[in-house]
């Protein structure tokens, strides 16, 4: 069975309200299928940077999104992982203000992990950032895991 590390986005979009945004509202509703039709399909893993990040915020939305997480596996954040995430923002591929992103990458990679799942393309789902960071990765030993959407996840 592959491996999917669950970023952020991905438990945020599951339980917030539909948004008014249309594109936005598409990408929850794609999630919303993607978790009820594939993600059995996938041992799903979280890391304490994802609960640190979901626990800020609205109360209510932040019981859901726990309530969510509960039914996944936690990948420890290593010392391996550390000094990924540290590499990874040394080499200035992904901004300082951002090392939670770095920190998702490197968990993701140090516990090789196929696919890191996220809506985030700032710093994630980002081509360009992506070829960089992989290179940052195999510098330091590691497979960067495969970054994408659910909707690029969705089979078929």
């Amino acid at each position: 069975m592959e491996s999917v590390y669950i970023e952020t986005t991905i438990v945020s979009y599951l339980v917030v309200r539909p948004n008014r945004d249309l594109l936005v509202a598409a990408h929850q509703q794609i999630t919303q299928d993607w978790w009820i039709e594939r993600s059995q399909e996938f041992e799903c893993y979280i890391s304490q940077v994802v609960i640190e990040e979901v626990s800020v915020g609205d109360p209510e939305q932040v019981k859901k999104r726990t309530e969510t997480m509960k039914m996944l596996s936690i990948l420890e954040v290593t010392e391996a992982a550390e000094s990924l995430t540290r590499a990874i923002l040394t080499n200035g591929v992904i901004p300082t203000r951002a090392v939670r992103d770095a920190a998702h990458i490197a968990v993701a990679a140090v516990n090789n992990m196929d696919y890191l799942l996220t809506w985030n393309c700032k710093h994630l789902a980002n081509a360009q950032i992506m070829r960089r960071v992989a290179k940052v990765c195999i510098a330091k030993g590691f497979i960067m895991p495969l970054i994408c959407t659910p909707e690029e996840l969705m089979g078929g």
